[in-house]
């Protein structure tokens, strides 16, 4: 097991020299391997209900879900509405167990956070696996699996910060970008790896009997070995800082397990309001936005109010970043950015199904998905090396324009398709115009968070990436959800339309507080 160091000042350049790199290096390397299997099993929700979908319409009697619906047969549109619950609840409490997450490191130690969330992570997977064996199966068990599954985007707010910690200001927005991008490339990896898994029985009897020649399970089993071995990696050459007030590891463990249930408590509340509650009275998409509210409110009160007086003294220090008005614009920017990346991720797979593929066009969309979200997340160190360059708020409000632009442009190809009665004519267009709007997500992502340690103290600093990360995360839970209502509608073209509305208040934001010749701050 790898010691805590008894000094640590990185932007020593003797000390960084002589035994901060080789340290920092090592964290970051195992720490990207991690953070891509909480990505992959966070966000392979939207490929499962993509699957499971398919199955459906092929033969009836597989996953013939009924919750919800007094016990009756969905139609196709409510089908695939109800199937975009799967993304959603995975993104809400994801991001709701970021908010814990986000000040985790600091109370709990990093090696030892990093080890028990993938331990946590072994969990859905494996259950996942096992009940995905049965197309019988409730559909509100998958609900419960999503949330857990949640453990995996709360990881994201706990590796940034504390990665955020072992690099010289210099270096962090290559450094972040490294483990941010790489940590995201789970995403595309598991797009890409899940079609083909499922076409062979990789585990034997463990694997379950086809459905239509596929061998779904291996979809969630596939990484469990894995991160068996990730966790053991982990555990022995991570290290905690001496910085961070963990104590020992059976005290520090109790902490992270106490935190992490405030944040499932918090995405519970969340959930039995997006799931059972919602008033008919108020609009669906109201009701989106007043479910994030409520799990946000709920989750900080449980962590100011149901703490440990020895976590509570560390937690109070760091909510120090709710009176500093940048803590809030660079978490409506950043959500901008990692929000959209995440968001359009989650919903991309069905999003394309649903508006490109007729059951006579024979268009596999499969082959396809997986490459938006592997430029917006490999592209990502390059946002950061050229923040780093030029400056991150330049670089972020010529990035925003782009967004703007190929948004609108993505919204016309889908007003499009939607009209046609051939809309994979329309296909093509809309996934090269995609792949663009995932790569200024992605550089947008290296620059926004770049832009944080050059405006905060270096003890702000990581709970406002932890904090950011958080609030930015919502997008894996809201933008499936418009999706689903607008698909509903028949006007999911109104739906980027809208997200592109939000990007020019970014434009109007980024310029005025850090762009503008007179800006305060310049970063």
């Amino acid at each position: 097991m790898a010691r805590t160091p008894e000094r640590w000042d990185v932007d020593d350049p003797q000390f960084w020299d002589s035994t901060g790199k080789s340290i920092a290096y090592r964290n970051l390397w195992i720490s990207i391997p991690n953070l891509l299997c909480g990505f992959y099993v966070w966000l392979y929700w939207g490929m499962l209900a993509k699957i499971i979908q398919r199955l459906h319409f092929a033969d009836e009697s597989l996953f013939a879900f009924t919750a919800w619906n007094g016990g009756q047969p969905y139609d196709e549109a409510g089908y695939r509405a109800l199937l975009f619950t799967l993304p959603a609840v995975a993104g809400l409490a994801g991001a709701t167990l970021r908010i814990p997450n986000s000040f985790m490191i600091a109370i709990c130690g990093g090696r030892n956070v990093k080890f028990m969330t993938t331990v946590l992570l072994i969990v859905p997977a494996l259950l996942t696996g096992i009940l995905l064996r049965n197309p019988n199966t409730p559909f509100w068990l998958f609900v419960v699996l999503a949330a857990l599954s949640g453990v995996g985007g709360g990881a994201f707010a706990s590796s940034m910060s504390n990665i955020s910690f072992f690099f010289p200001k210099r270096m962090q927005g290559l450094a972040l970008g490294l483990n941010a991008g790489l940590g995201n490339a789970g995403v595309s990896v598991m797009q890409f790896l899940i079609p083909w898994v499922i076409t062979i029985k990789l585990f034997g009897p463990f694997s379950g009997e086809p459905h239509e020649g596929i061998w779904i399970p291996n979809a969630a089993l596939i990484w469990v070995p894995i991160m068996t071995l990730l966790a053991i990696g982990a555990w022995f050459w991570m290290n905690n800082l001496p910085q961070h007030k963990c104590g020992p590891a059976p005290a520090a463990i109790g902490k992270y397990l106490w935190l992490q249930t405030l944040g499932f408590a918090g995405s519970g509340i969340g959930i039995v309001l997006l799931v059972f509650l919602k008033p008919d009275a108020i609009p669906s998409l109201i009701w989106i936005f007043v479910v994030l509210a409520v799990s946000v409110i709920a989750t900080l009160l449980m962590m100011r109010y149901m703490t440990p007086r020895p976590i509570q003294e560390s937690l109070n220090a760091q909510f120090a970043i709710f009176s500093n008005k940048h803590n809030w614009v660079m978490t409506w920017l950043y959500t901008m950015t990692f929000g959209s990346f995440i968001g359009y991720a989650n919903a991309f797979p069905k999003l394309m199904d649903d508006v490109f593929v007729t059951p006579t066009n024979g268009l596999i969309t499969s082959r396809y998905i997986w490459i938006g979200a592997a430029v917006g997340a490999l592209i990502r160190p390059v946002g950061g090396w050229l923040a780093d360059k030029l400056g991150g708020a330049r670089v972020t409000q010529w990035d925003t324009w782009v967004m703007v632009f190929a948004t609108v442009l993505a919204g016309w190809f889908v007003s499009l398709a939607n009209a046609s009665e051939t809309p994979e004519q329309y296909f093509w267009p809309f996934l090269i115009t995609f792949v663009v709007l995932f790569a200024t997500t992605g550089i947008g992502n290296g620059s926004t968070f770049r832009m944080i340690p050059m405006i905060f103290s270096k003890e702000q600093a990581g709970p406002v990436l932890g904090w950011t990360s958080a609030i930015a995360a919502y997008g894996a839970y809201l933008i499936p959800k418009i999706f689903a209502t607008q698909i509903k509608a028949g006007t999911p073209q109104y739906a980027l339309y809208g997200f592109a509305v939000y990007y020019v208040s970014c434009l109007a934001v980024n310029w005025w507080f850090y762009a503008r010749p007179g800006a305060k701050i310049k970063c």
